[in-house]
């Protein structure tokens, strides 16, 4: 079990993690490599539930009558973990555009 003290580091560090397996993921769907998109999109779930795992954690103590110390490491990885999720939902709506009406149709969309 992970201490109370380590638990903004691990969401922070898993938080990163998904974060920037989405950024890769939306890359690959750019250049048209949706398997490795969705490869990538995979690794940026199982992050977010990692990072979620700890916060779940929090809560369940607090549920038990432990109360857990807010200090600005904890509301800097909650913010961390929110904007990943957030960067998660967006890549894979990105992704399935790609996937709809193609690359070549997406970076044309982008030059009108």
């Amino acid at each position: 079990m992970t201490t109370a003290e380590q638990i903004p580091f691990q969401i922070i560090l898993h938080s990163g993690n998904a974060r920037s397996y989405a950024m890769e993921a939306l890359q690959y769907a750019k250049q048209g490599k949706l398997a490795e998109a969705e490869e990538a999109m995979g690794k940026a779930k199982e992050a977010v539930n990692e990072a979620h795992h700890f916060q779940t954690e929090l809560i369940q103590a607090e549920a038990r009558g432990d109360k857990t110390e807010i200090s600005i490491l904890l509301i800097h990885a909650q913010d961390h973990l929110m904007n990943a999720i957030t960067v998660k939902e967006l890549a894979s709506e990105f992704i399935d555009l790609y996937k709809t009406i193609g690359v070549k149709g997406a970076q044309e969309a982008c030059v009108e």
